[in-house]
């Protein structure tokens, strides 16, 4: 009998990625449990109902991805995220919710969170959004990207009305050009202080320092402002490409 495989199902990791689900309503755990218990490319080592539980159980199963709601009694989902990415930074956080507003957009993506999903998401984007975080990739839903950029938008306006003095980039050590890149790379402080070789500590001064010399407010800012960085740098050297 000859198999035939579709370009999908090859494009497909074949390693199961493990996952841990927290969320305090029951039916959406039994939804996750039957949507990732249907794909063969997924491994379900845990789910909880709160955010304390699901730290406990990420302590214990060790999973590459940790799916979170945001509004959970105990530890909220931005709490656990800050946490898990404190004493596991390896693991990969996701975060599932029926929240789309700026200010918690922020908030996660502070805390350390690799990726934003809306729950009205379809089974597609989920599983994707699962792969890409479980391979080091960042993944947000097409509306909270909208936001994001949104956001950078407002800023960059504000800056525009108020420009520095200086120009920024020039006011910053070469260090926390370094800490600016890897933060737009999505890196936790954790993740930063591994790749530089630096304390935890020393990292959030870097980051406090970045803030005030840019005069900036949030980490979702800082980001902003790397990818604004690297869109400038690449019209510079590929003008071809900008008109």
């Amino acid at each position: 009998m000859v198999v035939v495989r579709s370009d999908r199902d090859l494009m497909k990791p074949t390693k199961k990625i493990k996952i841990l689900f927290a969320d305090d309503h029951s039916v959406v755990r039994d939804g996750l449990r039957a949507l990732f218990s249907s794909s063969p490319h997924f491994d379900i080592v845990g789910e909880a109902a709160d955010g304390e539980q699901a730290l406990r159980l990420a302590a214990q199963k060790h999973p590459e991805v940790l799916l979170l709601d945001i509004t959970m009694p105990k530890v909220n989902g931005i709490e656990a995220t800050r946490r898990i990415k404190k004493s596991h930074p390896n693991t990969k956080v996701l975060i599932l919710t029926v929240h789309e507003e700026a200010e918690y957009i922020q908030e996660i993506v502070m805390a350390g969170a690799n990726g934003y999903v809306l729950k009205t998401a379809d089974s597609k984007e989920i599983f994707a959004a699962v792969q890409a975080v479980a391979a080091g990739k960042q993944f947000f839903s097409p509306s909270v990207s909208k936001l994001i950029v949104d956001e950078f938008l407002k800023n960059a306006r504000k800056q525009k009305a108020n420009p520095p003095p200086r120009p920024a980039e020039t006011r910053l050590t070469e260090r926390e050009q370094e800490l600016v890149a890897l933060i737009g790379d999505g890196l936790s402080n954790n993740e930063i202080a591994q790749r530089l070789h630096i304390s935890t500590n020393t990292v959030k001064s870097h980051v406090h320092n970045v803030l005030e010399k840019l005069s900036l407010h949030t980490r979702l800012q800082i980001a902003n402002y790397a990818h604004t960085l690297r869109a400038q740098a690449f019209s510079k050297h590929n003008p071809d490409n900008s008109r």
